[in-house]
């Protein structure tokens, strides 16, 4: 994307009064997105963003700038406006850059771009009779397509030179169910970090009508009740609650500065022993997944949780100058315009050794989440509430009848000591991240667990 040369000069202006690390961050991106509503498509649009963002650290002083002008004369400018934030001498750092092949293990056989939009179209269509045709009572649907390419080159002050390759797809399949006036949703997204092949040998049409089969669901279902019950979670996205109320405390942004109610717990119990936990940006193909962090360092597997005692903390290259502990990979940016911070890629409580069949017979009484919904989360605290978008009481040991409009409400490492079974069908969801650094693609993830008791907003 730009010379070595142009790079080094560009860096040796940001370290010009004092900086002890500077780093450029090149960004060319392409994105496509389309939106059905009805069977009909009411929106298509491509474009491409581009841009370089340039990053000065100082200690634990941080500096960031970024512009689409790439130019040398205009970058070596903005990194010299960035420079004076900082008030010192230039600091004897030679610049080596030395470029290092990324391995890219993910299956990407067929690039997103390489497919003509009528068929993305026509995927959509299909989804929409699927979805429609499922029940008389589906009034509406809404389904859409998105991918993207992103082209990074990241270069810094240590020597990195590193470039990559990302490629994002996803369907969002929603249907309406409606009577009278009641009308309530159902919703599946499956998305790929890789090639489109993963879409094109997708069963659209059963995941289109899962989502009608959950709204129907839904709008047939009675109010929940509220108290304290115990709570089966099932698999995949219900991990968002492990994602929000505990991972984004794991973060060096909140653990560094004392924000979080994980800092200095490290080698405490913060959970049940039942629970291990893991944020792991290398699964194949999984929409969390990255090659390189936003840093350039390359994606690992990180431990967070083992046997229910804390072990580690996710932390980018600032956090790390700030604990005095190793980056882990987790360095990362929704594009050029943000400085990249500690987040999390594809994040999730490890399988335990109970079946689903297990836990719900063993269970008397419980309210049961099939598919959770948004809620909202204090990081510093963990308390959060979440919304079931799909539930069911448990009785007597088995699946009875289905709920709405039930909150749960409890705190994150309350939450995680109270496990009490934890299953062996783990699964991944898919989702978006908002965060300091922006909104980033991330996988959440869990096996179907039991909470002794949580508080349970119903009517």
């Amino acid at each position: 994307m730009i010379q070595q040369g142009t790079l080094e000069r560009v860096l040796n202006a940001a370290i010009s009064t004092g900086g002890d690390f500077a780093e450029i961050f090149v960004e060319d991106k392409t994105i496509s997105n389309m939106n059905m509503v009805g069977g009909v498509l009411e929106k298509a649009v491509s474009g491409r963003d581009f841009g370089i963002g340039i990053r000065i650290l100082n200690r634990n002083f941080c500096i960031y700038a970024y512009t689409n002008d790439f130019s040398e004369e205009n970058l070596i400018r903005v990194a010299k406006a960035a420079a004076q934030g900082i008030f010192g001498q230039k600091q004897d750092i030679v610049i080596d850059l030395r470029k290092s092949l990324i391995e890219n293990p993910h299956d990407m056989k067929i690039i997103p771009n390489s497919i003509g939009k009528s068929e993305k179209v026509e995927w959509l269509r299909r989804a929409h009779y699927a979805a429609k045709e499922n029940d008389s009572v589906i009034e509406q649907t809404h389904m859409s397509y998105n991918e993207s390419i992103q082209n990074v080159l990241i270069a810094n002050t240590e020597g990195i030179l590193v470039e990559d390759i990302r490629s994002l797809n996803r369907l969002a399949l929603m249907a309406v169910a409606a009577e009278g006036t009641d009308k309530e949703t159902g919703i599946i997204s499956p998305g790929y970090f890789g090639g489109l092949e993963h879409i094109k040998n997708l069963d659209i049409e059963s995941h289109a009508r899962e989502a009608a089969r959950s709204a129907k669901t839904i709008l047939n279902a009675s109010f929940a009740p509220s108290g304290k019950f115990p709570v089966i979670i099932d698999n995949a996205f219900g991990g968002v609650i492990f994602h929000e109320a505990c991972g984004h405390g794991l973060e060096a942004t909140c653990v560094a500065d004392n924000a979080s109610v994980f800092s200095g717990k490290l080698g405490e119990y913060v959970a049940s022993p039942l629970v291990s936990a893991f944020d792991d940006g290398t699964i194949l193909n999984s929409w969390g997944s990255i090659n390189i962090d936003d840093e350039g360092m390359k994606s690992q597997r990180n431990m967070l949780i083992k046997d229910g005692v804390l072990k580690g903390y996710l932390i980018d290259k600032l956090g790390s100058r700030k604990m005095g502990m190793a980056p882990t990979g987790s360095g990362r940016r929704e594009s050029y315009k943000f400085s990249p911070t500690s987040r999390m890629t594809n994040t999730f409580i490890a399988a335990g050794n109970s079946t689903p069949e297990e836990i719900i017979s063993n269970t008397e009484y419980a309210i049961y989440a099939k598919y959770m919904d948004g809620g909202s989360v204090n990081t510093a605290t963990g308390e959060y509430n979440f919304n079931i978008s799909e539930g069911y009481i448990v009785r007597d040991g088995k699946i009875a009848e289905a709920i709405k409009g039930a909150t749960l409400i409890g705190d994150g490492m309350s939450t995680l000591k109270n496990i009490d079974m934890v299953g062996n069908n783990l699964e991944l969801g898919i989702g978006m991240c908002g965060s300091k650094s922006g909104v980033i693609p991330v996988t959440v993830g869990q096996p179907m667990i039991r909470v002794s008791e949580l508080t349970v907003g119903g009517r």
